[in-house]
């Protein structure tokens, strides 16, 4: 080793140590620092191979998860479509995978078909072209994506593996011709599977009806694709790209990305075309690791983030999934999730069809533990950027970097994502350039971070917030005569058939809402009745009114205290419905997540018949619900499971009913308590059940406030704490002893369900005595909650929302 070699290595040490300092606290601020552990040597190098970079991006589908957007009010709507699209501003997705609806529920609502039956076709349907449409405005660059999760019941008699299928892929295709919309890739059936000669017939069919350019992606399931790719040359001539789901494991760390050798020896480019399905601010973690990890253990070059918007109420599931939470258009707020800023760390840096460098891409020291790097060059082969995720790194790390093979040895542009921070303000920030030194230059990292190391620039970060969380107000109301034919009413969310606007029947003049599926679906999740839901999961007293038509013998329903919805056993909701048939028979239901349907009353009036307009109206006061048909009363009861939740429409399956001048009024309900959030004084953090379990002795916990139905907690007259209805918070096994865990069970009406709320914030338990305590005075999301002796701090304080 030279002398020269040896000052500029001692150069190169000291200069990490600043560098750090730098990074970490925003400029210097002492004059002595702790050394980083031994430096880890990179190479850059421009003239390693590599596979081609396909880009990073997210699903809109596999449920309604994106519905609410479209009726968010501006300038609300159009800066969340910003933080999700536009370049250099947030996400900045560079795919944007769409559901291809099929009038059936595929995890949190149906989305609509484009063609409800073989002689229906409508391409202005549903949210999905408009939600394209912003996109492309935004990012022009951004591909297109179709996949179905289900299909009306008439492709194929009930077999989605048929030419019908294939032919409602050609005008689906037709439709995003209209709508202007390049369509670059296309998938078969969402994780259902494959079969072989359909993919072959889909490839002959797109490449002789001018879309020979779409690549096809399969299975969209796992990788048993792949041996058929590798035995069948048919099969590998139709199929583009191996997509597959979870490849790093359903919602785990993503910290292991490995695949099967078939795979890898396709030739085939190699996707995670689902992944995620995390918090839009928990999930961060995971998605830092599974972008790059994915390419280094699996050579896996583009990475679909499930979903991209939480756009639904928080009673269904999977209510706080995606980029973005963006669940209450009435009152606008949105919040931008740490997901985004670490998906901008790897798409505000790159594009599609850059190169991977492969020998600059690895584990740091070779130790998983320390973090990851992967390094890209642009089409310049000058500009490179390298993405580094140290999420469980013990502590600081030195990386002493030399640029090589006709790279750019200009000035590097160091931005870094602290995931451990909970303020916006750590997220995507330019920290600091350097300037390197005969093409090398160090970087000290701090654990828990993204950084990404450019040439490059143009990158940015949006300043528009959303405003605060309100409720839904009521009265509300909606004659649906202001939309379109063939969309959708403001605020009402398919969970199982298609609810659409047309011309009204019956010899009414306007618009009515009317129920599209005529017959059962090709389903994807549980099947169950045609519904749709409305408004806000904490109205608890009210009446809610609505014109009804059958057009055909069966049923029709109103909902009340809507609340939890069950997608992959029973397609079961907690509710209350007043069912009414073409004969007169009316029933007052209780129905339940686990698919149980009781009768709570029951009789009958005078026939509806079809073609007829009648009013159906449900009052909920306190425990008293009343059902009432054309204006007489025919039934009420007293019933307490449901205490809070939505109202909405149902049919019996194939029913194609119409729904008109829906009204909502509040009513005075009795001395049943106040429903609404928990916040901790000290965490700022709701008392949440952990993934909306309903399962006796989930422990409660701190989590981000979300609104979500896990989060309505009701105090009732008899000194409870109810969620979901008909769960009580509960001081485990009656415990009475500092360190009860608190959990939820099945409400008995035993003392140690009960509690007290006081002037000074604490609650106590009436059995014990005891204050609701956050373990360990913790203020961070999952922090766990017990009874404590108690003493007067924060963390044993509690406000109501």
């Amino acid at each position: 080793m030279s002398a020269f070699t040896r000052l500029f290595r001692r150069l190169r040490a000291s200069t990490a140590v600043l560098t750090g300092l730098v990074l970490a606290a925003g400029g210097l601020v002492g004059t002595a620092a702790v050394p980083a552990q031994a430096a880890t040597s990179i190479t850059i190098n421009g003239a390693s191979g590599g596979r081609t970079f396909d880009g990073v991006g997210a699903i809109s589908g596999g449920g309604g998860n994106s519905r609410l957007l479209i009726d968010y009010p501006e300038p609300e709507r159009g800066q969340i479509l910003d933080y999700l699209f536009r370049p250099g501003y947030g996400a900045s997705l560079q795919i944007l995978k769409a559901e291809i609806g099929g009038d059936t529920n595929s995890t949190s609502g149906a989305e609509p078909s484009h063609q409800h039956t073989r002689s229906d076709l409508n391409c202005d349907r549903g949210y999905e072209w408009w939600l394209m449409e912003q996109a492309k405005a935004r990012n022009p660059d951004i591909k297109l994506y179709g996949l179905a999760w289900g299909a009306p019941g008439w492709i194929g008699g009930g077999n989605f593996w048929s030419t019908d299928m294939i032919n409602y892929l050609l005008s689906w295709l037709g439709c995003a011709k209209q709508h202007g919309l390049t369509i670059d890739y296309l998938g078969g059936w969402n994780e259902r599977g494959y079969n072989v000669s359909w993919y072959e017939q889909l490839r002959s069919a797109l490449d002789s009806n001018g879309y020979g350019n779409i690549k096809i992606v399969a299975a969209d399931s796992d990788w048993a694709v792949a041996n058929d790719v590798n035995s069948n040359p048919a099969f590998a001539a139709a199929v583009n790209i191996i997509g597959t789901h979870y490849p790093c494991g359903y919602r785990s760390s993503q910290s292991n990305c490995s695949v099967p050798s078939a795979a890898t020896s396709s030739g085939k480019p190699l996707w995670a075309s689902e992944n995620g399905s995390d918090d839009y601010n928990a999930g961060a973690p995971a998605v830092a690791r599974g972008i790059n990890r994915g390419y280094i253990d699996g050579r896996m070059t583009a990475y679909l983030n499930w979903p991209v918007v939480a756009a639904i109420t928080p009673n269904l599931p999977y209510p706080t999934m995606g980029l973005a939470l963006a669940a209450q258009p009435w009152s606008g707020h949105y919040r931008i999730g740490k997901n985004a800023w670490v998906m901008a760390q790897t798409s505000q840096f790159t594009s599609p069809g850059w190169k991977y460098l492969d020998a600059s891409s690895g584990y740091i020291g070779g130790n998983r533990n320390n973090g990851s790097y992967v390094s890209l060059k642009s089409k310049n082969n000058s500009d490179y950027s390298t993405v580094i995720e140290t999420m469980d790194a013990g502590g600081a790390q030195t990386l002493n970097f030399t640029v090589t093979g006709g790279l750019s040895t200009g000035t590097v542009h160091v931005w870094s994502t602290d995931v451990n921070s909970n303020n916006p303000a750590d997220y995507l920030v330019h920290a600091t350039d350097i300037t390197p030194s005969g093409g090398g230059f160090s970087l000290t990292v701090q654990p828990g971070r993204v950084y990404t190391l450019t040439t490059t620039t143009g990158q940015g970060k949006g300043t528009a917030t959303g405003p605060a969380q309100a409720t839904m107000g009521l009265p509300y109301g909606d004659s649906f005569d202001s939309y379109a034919t063939g969309t959708e009413a403001k605020y009402l969310m398919d969970w199982q058939g298609a609810f659409e606007e047309v011309g009204c029947g019956g010899g009414r003049g306007g618009k009515c809402v009317r129920q599209m599926s005529p017959q059962k679906p090709i389903t994807w999740d549980a099947l169950s009745d045609p519904h749709a839901l409305l408004g806000d999961v904490g109205w608890s007293n009210y009446t809610v009114s609505s014109d009804v038509l059958l057009e055909q013998p069966g049923y029709t329903e109103l909902i009340g205290r809507a609340n939890a919805q069950d997608y992959n056993s029973t397609g079961g909701l907690n509710a209350y419905h007043l069912r009414v048939s073409d004969t007169g028979a009316w029933s007052i239901l209780n129905s339940n997540t686990g698919g149980n349907v009781s009768a709570l009353a029951r009789g009958t009036t005078a026939a509806l018949g079809t073609n007829r307009w009648h009013t159906l109206a449900l009052t909920f006061s306190g425990t008293t619900i009343t059902a009432v048909i054309d204006g007489a009363t025919v039934g009420a009861v007293n019933d307490r499971t449901w205490a809070g939740g939505q109202v909405g429409y149902a049919t019996s399956q194939g029913e194609t009913a119409q729904f008109d001048n829906l009204s909502i009024t509040p009513g005075s309900g009795g001395n049943d308590g106040t429903t609404g959030a928990i916040v901790g004084v000290g965490s700022g953090r709701c008392v949440d059940v952990p993934n909306q379990s309903q399962t006796p002795g989930t422990q409660v916990e701190l989590w981000d406030c979300n609104g979500g139905s896990n989060q309505q907690w009701t105090d009732t007259p008899a000194g409870e704490l109810r969620v979901y209805g008909s769960d009580c918070l509960d001081a485990s096994g009656q415990g009475t002893s500092p360190g009860t865990k608190v959990d939820i069970w099945d409400c008995t009406g035993g003392s140690n369900q009960k509690w007290t709320i006081h002037a000074d914030g604490t609650i106590t338990g009436v059995q014990s005595g005891l204050c609701l305590d956050a373990t360990g005075a913790g203020t961070a999301n999952g922090t766990l909650l017990q009874l404590w002796t108690c003493n007067g701090s924060s963390n044993q304080k509690w406000t109501r929302e």
